[in-house]
Order: C-alpha cells, then sequence, then structure tokens
C-alpha cells in the first residue's frame, strides 16, 4: 500500500530534505502562518511506518510544496 500526503505550499530547501527523518538534524522553519515545530511527528511517523515493515520518504521542490509518501506491507484491513 503506497500513501501520499501532499501540499502546495512553500516546500523543503534541498539540503533540509535529507535531514527531516534525523533525530539530531536541528532542522526548523516556520509553517505558513509562521507555526513553529518540534519535528517530533515525523519521527513519530517514522518509526511507526518501519514498524510495519514500509518506507517513508519525501519528494519537494522549494517554493512548490512536498509530496510525503509512506509504504505499509503489514496493514489493518
Amino acid at each position: 500500500m503506497l500513501v501520499t500526503v501532499s501540499d502546495n505550499g512553500m516546500g523543503i530547501p534541498a539540503g533540509n530534505v535529507e535531514k527531516l527523518f534525523r533525530m539530531n538534524s536541528g532542522v526548523t522553519t516556520p509553517g505558513t502562518q509562521n507555526e513553529s515545530g518540534t519535528g517530533l511527528g515525523l519521527l513519530l511517523c517514522k518509526e511507526f511506518v518501519e514498524k510495519n515493515g514500509g518506507r517513508i520518504w519525501v519528494e519537494s521542490e522549494e517554493g512548490n510544496g512536498y509530496r510525503f509518501k509512506f509504504t505499509l506491507l503489514r496493514y489493518l484491513s
């Protein structure tokens, strides 16, 4: 199963994409309404996906939004 979550917002700078799923990367940028985040949500998503035999990644182009994608090998029906 492949799931995609996307938006058409600010996107993620190329240099930050590879850091998004690392605990100590310190990547933070304000959201579209200047909200802040900790990055904990993405780390939890990564943990959940991997525990279910899947993989998670992001495709992004700065200024053109992003697409977070993940697969699950085991899931409830």
